[in-house]
């Protein structure tokens, strides 16, 4: 697909819908979450957008005034910004970046939004945002080149078969209303690489794939080589949604300049170690080969929010349930959750669009949903299920948010499905063993029977 043979018509309408939902978030904020009582931190990431100019319509010298006056109120830079002509055929793109490899870190080379935790010195949570994207990516959010537009829900983010909760994940939105591509400065410690990904692709069905996951990671943290061994022979791997990105313009981050290492003629791996890349795939190491750029999981979460608001309105549509590779516990996850889906289903389509919950393989996040004393746990495997919420305008009772909806009550099923398969796989060994001890006590009995008697004569 090439993604820069857009019609004129496709560019124009998908700028006015982002005119639209912009404008409409920053009338309507989604309200401040507090932290859970056994919660403290909190961190926040930036949703950078861009308008990329198309060769038929470039942008002139001189832009209008109120684009760069932040004293004129926002709602009329937008109106300024989205009527020029060279906006309204252009390509409007989000940034995100491609995390750097750190051991310990439970996102390490993942695709994400620029942003991190709040420190103690940071006024509020949009600080956090505006300085974790200056210190990562080099970009100073608060020049009059960029318009804060608002916010997305704020989601708390739980981790580990207890889903504690770790931290309450607070999006901001920002807009460039620059024509050029700004120059960016990238931390080699947090980021490996910058991708300006056209929304387009974004909504694009044919860039839908699936991540799959080894959760039996955790374990190796752990030094546990045998439980790994067995929980990844076992269950297999973990199937995510994912999208496909392709960048129409990527940075790489590079700490030590020096010559292009040369593999051409690197000997082939050997036995063990093709065997240790299989065991070990997902993980950082000599053996492992660049993965495609994928976007998944949490951040996949926060764009869908957004991404639903734009036409034609399918980000959760496109969006898949969670499963497992292995073929006869899939059968077990469809068969046990097919209710509930049929039924969270048709919640969705009475209530309203949902914000969709942000999971990947060791954490997830929820969006404020309703009025709650505190957190519920609901989680397998790393993927716990949380909420603390708190009404909004849009949804006054909590109703049209409720846990995502689509996954509401999913990983207790999810539960109950490796339970079932367990058993499943119980009996079948258990039913295979008795076979083979038959089939052995048989094979001796005719043996024994074949055996020619031993006759004595005097």
């Amino acid at each position: 697909m090439n993604l820069k043979s857009e019609p004129p018509q496709e560019a124009a309408s998908l700028s006015a819908s982002l005119h639209d939902v912009l404008i409409d978030l920053h009338r309507h904020p989604y309200p401040h979450v507090p932290n859970p009582p056994s919660c403290k931190k909190r961190a926040s990431v930036a949703l950078v957008l861009r308008v990329r100019p198309t060769y038929g319509h470039w942008p002139p010298l001189n832009s209008a005034r109120p684009l760069h006056d932040p004293s004129i109120p926002v709602n009329e830079r937008l109106n300024a910004f989205f009527s020029e002509t060279w906006v309204q055929n252009g390509d409007p793109e989000v940034l995100f970046i491609k995390r750097a490899s750190r051991k310990g870190d439970r996102w390490t080379g993942h695709v994400a939004l620029p942003g991190g935790k709040r420190d103690a010195e940071d006024v509020d949570d949009k600080q956090v945002a505006i300085r974790e994207t200056s210190e990562e990516v080099g970009l100073d959010l608060t020049t009059d080149d960029y318009i804060h537009i608002g916010n997305l829900p704020e989601r708390v983010v739980t981790t580990g078969w207890t889903s504690k909760p770790i931290m309450v994940l607070c999006p901001y939105i920002f807009l460039t209303t620059r024509s050029d591509s700004p120059a960016l400065r990238l931390q080699p410690t947090e980021v490996a690489s910058t991708h300006w990904v056209p929304i387009r692709a974004l909504l694009s069905p044919s860039l839908r794939t699936v991540e799959n996951v080894d959760i039996s990671q955790r374990y190796s943290n752990m030094g546990l080589l045998i439980p790994r061994l067995f929980y990844r022979c076992l269950l297999g791997t973990m199937e995510f949604s994912a999208i496909r990105l392709r960048p129409t313009e990527s940075l790489q981050s590079n700490p030590t300049p020096g010559p292009i290492p040369d593999d051409t003629h690197a000997p082939p791996l050997s036995l063990s170690q093709r065997w240790k890349t299989w065991l070990f795939r997902g993980q950082t190491g000599p053996c492992k080969q660049e993965p495609p750029l994928l976007l998944w999981g949490l951040t996949l979460g926060i764009l869908a929010d957004f991404l639903d608001m734009l036409p034609p309105h399918t980000a959760v549509q496109l969006w898949k349930y969670p499963t497992f590779t292995v073929p006869d516990l899939r059968l077990i996850v469809n068969i046990v959750t097919y209710h509930l889906k049929k039924r969270n289903q048709m919640q969705m389509q009475a209530g309203g669009r949902p914000s969709i919950t942000a999971v990947d393989s060791q954490a997830a996040a929820l969006p404020v949903s309703e009025t709650t004393d505190g957190h519920n746990e609901v989680g397998i495997g790393g993927l716990g299920v949380s909420r603390y919420c708190e009404p909004s305008h849009k949804d006054p009772d909590g109703s049209k948010h409720a846990v995502g909806i689509m996954l509401n009550g999913y990983y207790a099923r999810l539960r109950l499905a490796m339970q079932v398969f367990l058993a499943w796989r119980v009996a079948m060994g258990s039913v295979a063993a008795i076979y083979a001890w038959r089939l052995l006590r048989r094979r001796r009995g005719i043996l024994s029977d074949n055996e020619d008697p031993v006759v004595e004569f005097g």
